[in-house]
């Protein structure tokens, strides 16, 4: 079974990338980058799911795998990375095996991680000083939109740069989108999950009133969903978080992380979060519950 589901790619000219991380997200975003034409050199810090990927993309053009991000990232005219979080980008990014390591001027390195945008800046300037360009790029969308090549990705960093990468990074992308200067990037996905958490936990709350209610609660999520209730999160959840399934998604243990580069953000720039801080801490709730690897939206999981 692929783990890329099928789509089509705008023409573009071959490229000759690396994909840094095979996780969740990076295996279907690089397998997207392969099947739309591109040559592509991946590694992982297992070595077993870059040879599983080049096994599964072997039709495509060259696809290898290295074993350090140096080895990946040499000849690569882009260089795209994405791995947990600060310190796991830094572990791939510097150092004698390093992605910067292996990068020649001229070229570009694009971050998909959903990381702070102080580190953001902090690759942007050790790029710059070797002559490399670096986009900070962090994604929205999920898994189901990385195999589905439908991420929207929000870009931090030079126009000019963003523009050679864009042709290519559409093989994976619903919308790529130049949000700014370095770290742009990183502070637009901090207002997409501010959005998420209050978002989900306004749609627990609704599901668990209508159920004890005694609603038929996927009838009314069918009509709500037609009106000024609709969002993305009420479309591709609510039905599973009525049936009580969790067992997929985007975990909680990762919206906590994202969450805590919010509240650092937030006290160096002044903002007030009180509901994200309170729905930060129901987080911890369906932790202790033992939902780390449980969707985001089991927080209705409280309220049951």
């Amino acid at each position: 079974m692929s783990s890329i589901n099928a789509k089509t790619y705008e023409p573009t000219a071959s490229a000759h990338v690396a994909f840094i991380g095979m996780g969740v997200m990076g295996y279907p975003m690089a397998g997207h980058l392969a099947t739309a034409g591109h040559a592509v050199t991946v590694y992982n810090r297992s070595p077993a799911k870059a040879e599983a990927w080049v096994k599964e993309f072997a039709a495509s053009k060259a696809p290898k795998s290295a074993l350090t991000p140096r080895e990946a990232a040499k000849g690569a005219s882009i260089v795209f990375c994405c791995v947990g979080n600060d310190n796991d980008l830094r572990s791939v990014v510097f150092g004698a095996d390093g992605i910067l390591a292996g990068m020649e001027p001229g070229t570009v390195l694009v971050d998909h991680t959903t990381a702070s945008a102080d580190v953001a800046r902090e690759i942007y300037t050790a790029a710059k000083n070797l002559g490399i360009h670096f986009i900070d790029a962090p994604v929205s969308g999920g898994q189901g939109g990385a195999q589905n090549g439908l991420l929207t990705v929000m870009c931090g960093g030079d126009a000019p740069v963003f523009e050679r990468v864009k042709p290519v990074a559409m093989a994976f992308s619903r919308a790529f989108t130049l949000m700014g200067e370095p770290g742009a990037g990183q502070l637009t996905k901090m207002v997409n999950q501010i959005c998420i958490a209050g978002l989900v936990q306004g749609l627990s709350e609704a599901i668990a009133f209508g159920q004890k209610a005694g609603l038929d609660m996927n009838l009314v999520l069918d009509v709500i969903g037609k009106g000024a209730a609709q969002s993305w999160q009420l479309d591709n959840r609510g039905k599973t978080m009525v049936a009580d399934k969790f067992d997929f998604g985007f975990a909680v243990d990762w919206m906590r992380k994202d969450l805590g580069l919010v509240f650092d953000e937030a006290k160096r720039n002044g903002a007030v979060l009180p509901v994200t801080q309170m729905v930060d801490q129901f987080y911890g709730d369906v932790q202790k519950m033992g939902g780390n690897r449980w969707d985001t939206s089991s927080l209705i999981k409280r309220l049951r």
